[in-house]
């Protein structure tokens, strides 16, 4: 068996993206991530790639570089910049942006990684999340590799339960339609049948004074018996007043 026969069964179905028709895709996706890293020149940023994606250039040493290793998607490893599993070895809250690249298309767990890409993003920050179309001519290209491709509404419930807020998701179709040499990026009628999704979507921004906290007041036990034995009282000594006065008209 050649070496590259075993590198791409230890890689998995994720090894199509280093074939020819998966280095079609991949080649439009790297301009559009040059546009979200040149919104955040100044905080750093995370991406999370597959084998046979070529990582952003130019990080200026404010990238941190992942790459999923292997086959198995119960248990999901990294290597690049540190070699992890989840969760990742990384700060809450530090990322201005955080990439990841068609890292769940072998159908990994998406909750769990899409949970640790909330935790590590900063408040503000975008999660840009390039995932394979299932409605896609393309798809014949992945067709019994083993890629599993999800419909925009299931991507959208995961982010859901990771904590993002579904009101600032934008959705874009990219890739090529059929021809791996015709790619391009759109919104239009037509683009829906591009082979890529991207969505992109902001972590809600903490507030900057929170709301005050409303007080509930509930009386239980002993207590509850004492307050209550004292507001009869008043009440009783309400109604002998109130008697008295009656009695001296």
């Amino acid at each position: 068996m050649s070496p590259a026969t075993v590198s791409r069964q230890s890689e998995g179905p994720l090894a199509w993206f280093a074939s020819v028709p998966g280095q079609g895709l991949l080649a439009v996706e790297t301009a559009a991530i040059s546009r979200v890293l040149a919104g955040i020149p100044a905080l750093p940023w995370c991406w999370l790639g597959v084998p046979g994606t070529v990582p952003p250039a130019g990080s200026g040493g404010r990238g941190v570089l992942l790459r999923r290793e292997g086959g198995r998607i119960a248990n999901l490893q990294f290597g690049g910049a540190v070699r992890c599993g989840l969760p990742l070895p990384l700060a809450n809250e530090s990322f201005g942006a955080v990439l990841l690249q068609h890292a769940l298309d072998d159908g990994a767990d998406r909750n769990a990684l899409l949970g640790e890409c909330e935790r590590i993003l900063a408040p503000g920050g975008t999660l840009w999340l390039a995932a394979l179309n299932p409605w896609s001519p393309y798809r014949a290209r992945w067709l019994r590799t083993g890629l599993h491709a999800h419909v925009t509404g299931a991507w959208q419930a995961s982010l859901r339960r990771a904590g993002f807020a579904l009101d600032s998701v934008n959705l874009q179709w990219l890739g090529p339609r059929w021809r791996m040499d015709q790619g391009d990026v759109g919104v239009g009628m037509n683009d829906w049948l591009r082979a890529g999704i991207v969505l992109s979507v902001n972590k809600r921004v903490h507030a900057l004074v929170p709301p005050a906290r409303k007080h509930s007041f509930r009386l239980q036990g002993a207590a509850h018996s004492r307050v209550s034995w004292r507001f009869e009282a008043l009440r009783e000594e309400q109604l002998r007043r109130q008697a008295a006065a009656l009695d001296r008209r």
